[in-house]
């Protein structure tokens, strides 16, 4: 290394050291010095939040210090190191000093004024030229900036609420906006162990003192939204609902791979839920699969729960292939349209047509984006590991008249004799319980679909 060479890294490395100062004070690490004659009159950095001026820049401030030490505003003789290539306020602010060279060390590829974007130097026809050394200790000065933009950001992210995990994604809230018959707002949780992060959805309605609290799932590819027209009449009963998005589903966060998921994953969420919320006296409403994960957390926290009205959920592992096949196609095909699906499949025609598009962006509204179908992906192999119903729990639900057991309208993909049959197979006391069983009204897939579908369950299911 020449002797030149080893000048510039010197002075440099006491600019870094004042970049540093920057740093500890939050301010963009940049830091400058002067020097006349081999020696350092003036010093710098970055200080214009902590100063509250936006001219309080480490070479302003390093030129105020050397025209002091001087007592002369020009800086003749002087060279200016600084960590990163000056602005044009700064550029200038050395033209009129008169400064004899600047010696930079980092680009600065947006606002540069020494050759990156301007070239404030370079004009021949202003009264001064200064000298200009790019690039020395350019590493160090670029990593010491880098390393702070990745700790503000990071600082940013912790700060907010919810952070979003790198392993997940995220639907726009603007997606669920002006959704037909859906007025409700979520509680927005990510402190559940079980999520590790993860943002969770779930609307809250009703006082927590409510008589009886009712515990809404849903199952594969629903969301939350599919209890619309059941909360206005539990609500108007002056109950509490509670309607989470299972993670992957509606406006809850997205694992990026389908591995994630599994049927003891979603349980623990949901468990932990109850908990958290302290929910008590609850019947479960549970949609599909979603009664049987709904089933097992009852399992669990049995003094929690006092009954369950179950809606198309099929109760055994072994799946028949009609059925099989649907949630495979969901797997498999990346365009597999929801909405058209739900309807074919729940009989929803009339109340699609009725509501036009919008109700078929509510239904495609999380699985819009690609890459965000990995719970459609797990869903064939989470069935297989769902618990069996709890036999003894169900019965005492049937006997103390807190149950019901409701298939689907529709012939598809099983119809209502297989399904009432399953249930017997898997629960077989259920068969000496005939007011269980709860028929569906014609052209709608579930009570939920419409209008006034929650009174007669209100009755039933009071205290």
């Amino acid at each position: 290394m020449d002797s030149d060479a080893f000048v510039h890294e010197h002075f440099m490395r006491q600019a870094l050291e004042q970049a540093r100062r920057a740093a500890a004070c939050g301010e963009v690490p940049v830091g400058a010095v002067v020097v006349k004659d081999g020696q350092v009159i003036g010093r710098g950095h970055n200080s214009p939040l902590s100063a509250q001026d936006p001219t309080a820049h480490a070479e302003v401030l390093a030129l105020r210090e050397a025209a002091r030490a001087l007592g002369n505003y020009r800086l003749e003789g002087c060279t200016l190191y600084v960590t990163l290539e000056p602005c044009t306020m700064c550029s200038g602010a050395m033209l009129h000093a008169r400064v004899d060279a600047v010696v930079y060390g980092a680009a600065e590829p947006r606002t540069g004024a020494a050759g990156s974007v301007l070239d404030v130097f370079g004009y021949s026809a202003i009264n001064h030229q200064t000298r200009v050394l790019r690039g020395v200790l350019a590493a160090e000065c670029s990593a010491l900036m880098a390393e702070f933009f990745q700790l503000r950001r990071q600082e940013k992210k912790a700060q907010q609420p919810h952070p979003l995990r790198d392993w997940a994604l995220r639907n726009a809230d603007e997606a669920f906006a002006d959704l037909p018959d859906w007025p409700w707002q979520p509680q927005w949780r990510s402190d559940l162990p079980a999520l590790q992060g993860l943002r969770l959805a779930v609307v809250d309605e009703g006082p927590e003192d409510a008589a009886l609290t009712w515990l809404c799932l849903h199952g594969s590819p629903g969301w939350g939204y599919g209890f619309r027209h059941l909360l206005p009449d539990l609500l108007a009963a002056g109950h509490r609902v509670v309607v989470p998005d299972l993670p992957g589903f509606g406006r809850s966060d997205q694992p990026k791979k389908d591995k994630r998921h599994s049927a003891q994953w979603h349980l623990q969420v949901i468990a932990e839920l109850i908990k958290a919320l302290d929910l008590r006296r609850l019947v479960l409403v549970g949609q599909d699969d979603g009664g049987r994960l709904g089933l097992a957390a009852a399992q669990a926290l049995p003094e929690r729960f006092a009954g369950a009205w179950l809606i198309d959920n099929w109760p055994l592992n072994t799946q028949p292939q009609q059925r099989q096949q649907w949630f495979e196609q969901a797997a498999r095909k990346p365009a597999w349209d929801v909405a058209r699906a739900m309807e074919g499949l729940e009989g929803l025609h009339t109340a699609v047509d009725a509501q036009g598009p919008e109700e078929a962006r509510a239904w495609n509204a999380p699985f819009a984006q690609p890459g965000h179908r990995a719970a459609l992906k797990a869903w064939p192999r989470l069935q297989t590991e769902l618990t069996a119903p709890p036999a003894d729990l169900l019965q005492q639900w049937a006997q103390a008249g807190k149950l019901w057991l409701q298939p689907a309208a529709t012939q598809q993909p099983v119809s209502a004799a297989q399904w009432q049959a399953a249930w017997l197979q898997a629960v077989p006391p259920l068969a000496a319980q005939s007011g269980v069983w709860r028929q569906t009204r014609p052209g709608a897939p579930v009570p939920t679909a419409w209008q006034g579908g929650g009174a007669a369950a209100v009755e039933y299911f009071a205290p």
